[in-house]
């Protein structure tokens, strides 16, 4: 057994003592701890939460290796899911937070007073939360797979396992204390890598400034090699699929139920404001460095393995070759890897990285520990937002509003373990990269919660039928147009899969709209409701008039 395997596993081992000895610490002991944990967490840790939540397997392994692959084009991800939670800062986050409720689907159904629309809204969390868990179990398994030289399938079924222990025992409560500590470790491993490969290629310690230098050294080797520009727009889709994913990203990080949830977990409509902004820090400190990877990740490869002989590959090559990962062809069979002849998934690139780089066997290890923090903690808050949406918008919101709470908590642990499972199944034969099943779960949220929660916020007259229809739609176009796009090789201005929550969204918004103006607007107390909510927390609109509360007029 090598000392890479040992470093490795030591890392991983002790980073997980941590998370469980912390969902034990933890452990819910009420539905508030559970769902919500009992709203006590202060505004800097809930942004770290939000961040481990948020920059899943997607972000920490498959966002740099979209960028290499895809060039200029991959930034659309990055803008994206950056500028997402702008809007769910500004648009969205504290207006929820003060209508206090436990899940996206009860704020559907109480604001738009139908239980239909909770349990349309309830449907839509387990569907979208599902498909992007199925990118985390499949991140986690590329992880594991290379850790212990085994293949993904069975790395993909160990992080089963660990998922769906530490989810079901902490609840929200736990899981809130877990993803602060995996958000520690996971940008840690993320940025020292990328800094030590700052320092080799460039003598400057700072990526986010240096790596504008192999980017010109990049553009001369392009030419040289006559392959398409990193740099240049549009090479590998149409401008407007650049936009529309853009949209699509944005609107679904808005629309997002386990990220949403995350805001109802603190005080007060301040607390929820400043956990936006500590989390738009937190994220960009990653988001920033994935270009420099992605850029330095490419120098190396084009530089030190494009052009070797296939006798004469650095050793890393043979153990991804071993994950299926990667291939090496030797297509017009002159015993020399050409650049062409390279084919490296987008999932591998952050994780090889270190090995790529000869960072060491510690950063490698570290990588490894990081990319399960990532990849765990977003499938952990997916897990609670579908477990939340089975046990408390389904069975006790509409089966059995007597259950009791030891009932409650029991359903939502046996769900987390169901989901886990379930998804882990269909983790194991993918149906696409991790950047693409994620952009899908985005797309799904953009085309059915974003046009739901915008107009039920800042619209008064939206009612229940408006959004009945608008949800029905959004989620009917936008999945309807992935399977064209995908599998029928439909697209309309060249925008593809990736891309559908733009009509969803669309399609969602203008059928609220219409049916909501068609039929009757809701009561006058719902309306002051909405209105209500715009305001800070200490004003109150009644009958017309805004109020102090607590005080006279």
């Amino acid at each position: 057994m090598d000392a890479q395997f040992m470093v490795s596993l030591a890392l991983i081992v002790a980073t997980f003592g941590l998370y469980i000895g912390i969902a034990i610490y933890n452990k819910a002991r009420a539905t508030s701890d559970f769902y919500v944990a009992s709203r006590g967490v202060p505004p800097v840790f809930n942004g770290m939460a939000i961040g481990a939540d948020w920059m899943s397997a997607a972000s920490f392994i498959g966002m740099a290796g979209t960028i290499m692959v895809l060039g200029y084009d991959g930034l659309a991800y990055i803008m994206g899911w950056t500028g997402g939670y702008l809007l769910l800062t500004f648009l969205l986050a504290p207006q929820l937070r003060k209508y206090g409720r436990y899940t996206v689907p009860e704020f559907i159904g109480d604001r738009y007073r139908s239980n239909t629309a909770r349990l349309i809204a309830a449907v839509a969390t387990i569907i979208i939360s599902f498909t992007y868990s199925i990118g985390q179990l499949s991140g986690s398994g590329v992880v594991i797979g290379r850790l212990l030289e085994v293949n993904t399938v069975i790395g993909t079924l160990i992080g089963v396992v660990l998922i769906a222990f530490y989810s079901a025992l902490g609840g929200m409560k736990g899981i809130t204390w877990t993803q602060v500590a995996q958000y520690l470790v996971l940008i840690i491993a993320y940025l020292i890598p990328v800094i030590f490969m700052s320092l080799q290629l460039t003598q400057n310690p700072m990526p986010w400034l240096s790596y504008g230098d192999v980017i010109s050294e990049m553009r001369v080797l392009d030419q040289e090699l006559g392959i398409s520009e990193y740099v240049v727009p549009f090479t590998e889709n149409t401008k407007w699929q650049f936009i529309a994913l853009m949209f699509t990203l944005m609107a679904g990080t808005a629309g997002l139920p386990h990220v949403i949830v995350r805001f109802y977990t603190v005080a007060t409509m301040k607390a929820a404001r400043w956990s936006g902004a500590w989390a738009l820090l937190f994220i960009g400190l990653l988001y920033l460095s994935a270009p420099a990877y992605a850029a330095f990740s490419r120098f190396i490869l084009m530089t030190e393995v494009a052009g070797s002989s296939l006798n004469n590959l650095p050793a890393w090559t043979q153990a991804w070759v071993d994950t299926g990962r990667l291939s090496l062809a030797d297509s017009n069979s002159d015993g020399v890897l050409q650049w062409t002849e390279l084919v490296i998934s987008n999932d591998i690139v952050v994780m090889a990285t270190p090995e790529i780089a000869g960072l060491g066997i510690f950063v490698i290890g570290l990588m490894a520990a990081g990319a399960m923090a990532a990849a765990l903690s977003t499938a952990g808050g997916l897990m609670i937002a579908i477990s939340a949406a089975l046990s408390h918008d389904i069975y006790f919101r509409s089966i059995n509003p007597q259950a009791s709470e030891e009932k409650r908590l029991f359903v939502g642990r046996l769900s987390i373990v169901l989901a886990t499972i379930a998804a882990g199944l269909i983790a194991l034969n993918p149906p696409g990269a991790i950047t693409q099943i994620v952009a899908w779960a985005f797309a799904l949220a953009s085309g059915s919660f974003f046009p739901a929660l915008l107009l039920g916020v800042w619209w008064k007259r939206a009612n229940g039928p408006g959004v009945i229809a608008g949800m029905i739609t959004g989620l009917s176009v936008t999945l309807g147009y992935i399977f064209a796009a995908k599998y029928g090789g439909f697209t309309i201005l060249g925008i593809i899969d990736t891309g559908a929550g733009v009509f969803g969204a669309t399609a969602a918004i203008l059928a609220n709209i219409i049916v909501s103006l068609m039929t009757a607007p809701p009561s006058q107390q719902t309306q002051d409701e909405v209105t209500d909510l715009r305001y800070p927390e200490q004003i109150e609109y009644k009958d017309g008039e805004y109020w102090l509360k607590d005080d006279a007029k």
